[in-house]
């Protein structure tokens, strides 16, 4: 009896034990992270899918974020579209929040995305160095973007967020889904780690496959991280070393610095771009018909665009050129052209019906709302502007104008003369307004510069003074509470601070 009532309790402790395993054992017929990463073809997908998010992030958001939240574009308010408060309020600096969190929706889908990518980069990160590859540059590569992006993507949240979550390994269940916010100071520092970490473990622009993220890249993206730093001798020593020893340089043209919907992608000029591809596939943008003034007929928007089947549009109008950057360009200067063109709306409330749109974005294409041109994030022309605006923060005002001035004589203008340092930083302001205009550098300029207050205040001044110069039909006005909220950093989203008990 007492044999039998052993066995039957080793038998009980053998099917808890069974049990136990079976409920923590991954099922190896199911797809999952610790099935999936077996071999280096399995990482590349992987790094692949990283870059995803960068699609829908420049396609639909950043531009909202970066440059209708700046004096360089506003929207054209189509008062028989309805409400529009989302892009609105950011255009107005009228983002609404209580105990630090805001209900807008393209900040959450920002965040959203930008924590996509490194939700998909830790996946690469934790698992890379427990599988061999048949070579350690293939490992190393991937390994490299993998870190750019997941840096990338915390740039770009600080820069929003200011104090935002850390998160360096995957998640693995609701307990450590959600993390404290790190100081600025914090993210900042890692930042700096995963980039300095990556820069020797790409290649560079000659050997790289087209469209993936360079040494290069990673060397202007930390020189851009020491920029808002400060750090001008650190951002100065990396440009000069792309400035030297990569092969990146300005296309003659202006407008060849810009890909169209099929040709002259990452070409010379490209540092790093995001990567969009016309067709049914999937990987289309459309950023022109968000940025086009309405309602605009198709005959209207035919010359815009080249398709063969232009049709109507009466929808919100956004990131529309200010007057204001209008007038930042010097008389004589080529990028002008290049980057505004004009449209008449026959159909406007407007007694004006003429109305600028974003042109350098403007290419031709076949399909309405299917798009192909790579959205430019890093161009050479910036290298040349964050080297000169280094050495000017250092005193080292003739090396400076140097750099200065081959972005000048590009665009047809004469060499700036600036004596002082006072007087060459304010020519470097105004030179990366123009030149960068519509690539969504505006705002983190203003902040990293501390000027926010100064240009956006003297900037709200005159919309609320003139309406209908920024765009109003006759007796419209910007709401009561534009120009409110002059915070440099968005308020977190709502939607995820219901989700953490962090903030």
């Amino acid at each position: 009896m007492k044999l039998n009532y052993i066995t039957t309790c080793l038998f009980a402790l053998t099917l808890t034990s069974c049990e136990k395993d079976f409920l923590t054992v991954t099922p190896e017929t199911a797809l999952s992270s610790a099935t999936f990463f077996t071999k280096e073809a399995d990482f590349q997908q992987a790094v692949n899918g990283a870059y995803v998010p960068l699609r829908p992030i420049f396609n639909s958001w950043a531009w909202i974020l970066g440059e209708m939240h700046s004096d360089n574009t506003y929207y054209a308010r189509n008062v028989l579209f309805g409400a529009v408060e989302n892009t609105q309020n950011i255009a107005d600096f009228a983002v609404p929040k209580s105990n630090g969190v805001t209900p807008n929706n393209p900040v959450l889908q920002q965040f959203r995305l930008d924590y996509q990518i490194i939700a998909r980069t830790n996946e690469v990160l934790s698992r890379i160095d427990k599988v061999t590859f048949s070579s350690a540059d293939l490992k190393n590569n991937l390994k490299g973007q993998a870190l750019f992006l997941r840096s990338f993507a915390y740039f770009e949240l600080v820069r929003y967020f200011g104090r935002v979550p850390i998160h360096l390994e995957p998640a693995t269940g609701r307990t450590d889904a959600a993390k404290p916010l790190a100081t600025v100071e914090e993210v900042y520092a890692l930042i700096v780690k995963d980039v300095s970490e990556a820069i020797p473990l790409l290649p560079n622009k000659a050997k790289q496959e087209p469209g993936r993220v360079t040494s290069g890249a990673a060397k202007t993206l930390l020189a851009n991280v020491y920029m808002h730093q400060k750090k001008w001798a650190e951002a100065e020593a990396l440009m000069r070393d792309v400035v030297t020893n990569d092969t990146y340089r300005l296309m003659p043209d202006y407008n060849e610095a810009f890909s169209f919907t099929s040709a002259n992608k990452n070409n010379a000029e490209s540092v790093f771009e995001v990567q969009y591809l016309e067709g049914p596939a999937g990987f289309n943008g459309n950023q022109i018909y968000l940025f086009v003034p309405a309602p605009i007929t198709a005959a209207e928007l035919a010359p815009i665009t080249g398709t063969s089947n232009p049709q109507p549009l009466s929808q919100e109008n956004n990131n529309i050129p200010t007057p204001d950057i209008i007038a930042a360009y010097e008389p004589g200067d080529k990028r002008k052209d290049i980057s505004i063109g004009s449209v008449v709306l026959s159909q406007s409330l407007r007694d004006n019906k003429t109305y600028p749109y974003i042109k350098k974005y403007a290419r031709p294409h076949a399909q309405h709302q299917n798009t192909g041109q790579n959205w430019p994030v890093y161009r050479y022309a910036e290298v040349l502007l964050f080297l000169a605006e280094a050495q000017m923060e250092q005193g080292k005002l003739g090396e400076a104008i140097t750099y200065l001035n081959q972005v000048r004589t590009r665009a047809g203008l004469a060499p700036a003369t600036a004596s002082t340092q006072a007087a060459l930083r304010n020519a470097i302001y105004q030179e990366r307004r123009v030149e960068l205009a519509f690539e969504n550098k505006r705002w983190f300029d203003l902040v990293r510069t501390g000027r926010v207050n100064e240009v956006i205040s003297a900037y709200g001044a005159r919309v609320k003074a003139n309406p209908q110069a920024y765009y109003f039909p006759a007796g419209a006005v910007p709401p009561p509470n534009a120009f409110t909220n002059l915070d440099i950093y968005y308020p977190l989203p709502a939607v995820e601070s219901d989700l953490s008990p962090f903030f």
